[in-house]
């Protein structure tokens, strides 16, 4: 089946590439998590944002009238980046149309909001754009299967992880504090504390309630200002203002002075493997991040016998 579907990227004034990429099928173009063309550059029929964390460039794309995005991710984008967002939203489970194209949107448990795109191209080839996942289960079977590869080093240890539920109990037990990155992270910390029995106030930093308020509603429960309460959530470089002896950074990462506490919002790569066998695509294109993971990803997804390339790979340019 000829799939006929194109990656390319596009050349910026200083002569780089984009960020990201776009997806050239039929007679469309559809830019996945890239920043906005200049009005004198040729322009996609949609800029597809998958979700509000600022490595996805909704701040840039969120301008456009092209733009599509959940309403939670429009509605975060406008609270972090206090721009009036000017594109189409969606409910994550909806369909938009673009033109003549029917795109389907999927939920990926990755933030609130966040969601994955799928369409059919004129031959009947399905395409699948992931953006970050945490759950793969409500993702459909797809031909041409767009990739996240944030933790898809087969070789490297810590990209195989289980998220330690266990130790994050028994902080909250103790009455700590939590370092979490303002959206998403943070709104993930309370939905857990509420799912595990907390039910009194969590104090938040400025953007970290305003954005629980704005995305948890009711379910967020009781929020109040950062030391407001003996548990807080707050931003990691907020961590120091907290009146707690107990204090930890939900992170998966190794370069902090705080002790850790591993919560992940992606796949680790044996998810992401799970999840390709899930769509059970024939071509994959593994992108973000742009450099090493990617590229490694695809290499054992080509040794795995399925046709793959990376960001690095793509050989065709526009302006």
């Amino acid at each position: 089946m000829d799939l006929g579907v194109e990656p390319v990227r596009r050349i910026n004034s200083r002569g780089g590439c984009a960020p990201h990429l776009s997806l050239q099928f039929d007679s469309h173009l559809f830019s996945i998590d890239t920043s906005r063309s200049p009005k004198a550059c040729i322009q996609p029929d949609a800029y597809l944002i998958t979700h509000a964390h600022s490595d996805h460039f909704g701040k840039s794309a969120m301008l456009s009238e092209r733009a599509i995005a959940s309403v939670e991710t429009a509605r975060a984008l406008e609270i972090r980046y206090e721009r009036e967002y000017r594109g189409r939203t969606f409910r994550v489970g909806e369909s938009i149309m673009v033109g003549d194209v029917s795109v389907k949107t999927h939920r990926t448990g990755h933030t609130i909001g966040s969601a994955a795109f799928s369409w059919e191209t004129e031959a009947g080839a399905r395409v699948l754009v992931t953006g970050d996942v945490k759950d793969y289960s409500a993702l459909p079977r797809c031909d041409y299967l767009v990739s996240e590869a944030n933790y898809g080093d087969p070789y490297d240890p810590s990209c195989i992880f289980e998220d330690d539920l266990a130790g994050f109990f028994e902080a909250l037990e103790s009455g700590a504090s939590f370092g979490a990155y303002a959206f998403g992270k943070a709104q993930r910390a309370v939905a857990l504390m509420r799912a595990m029995g907390y039910h009194d106030e969590i104090g938040m930093d400025a953007q970290s309630l305003v954005l629980t308020r704005e995305l948890m509603k009711d379910a967020a429960g009781p929020l109040t200002e950062v030391n407001g309460s003996k548990t807080n959530v707050v931003t990691p470089w907020n961590l120091p203002q907290v009146r707690c002896k107990s204090k930890y950074f939900l992170t998966g990462r190794r370069d902090t002075s705080y002790p850790t506490i591993r919560l992940s919002d992606h796949l680790d790569f044996r998810g992401l493997m799970k999840m390709i066998e899930h769509s059970s695509p024939q071509e994959v294109l593994a992108y973000h991040p742009a450099g090493e993971r990617a590229s490694l990803l695809a290499h054992h997804l080509q040794q795995c016998g399925l046709e793959t390339m990376s960001l690095d790979l793509i050989e065709k340019f526009f302006r």
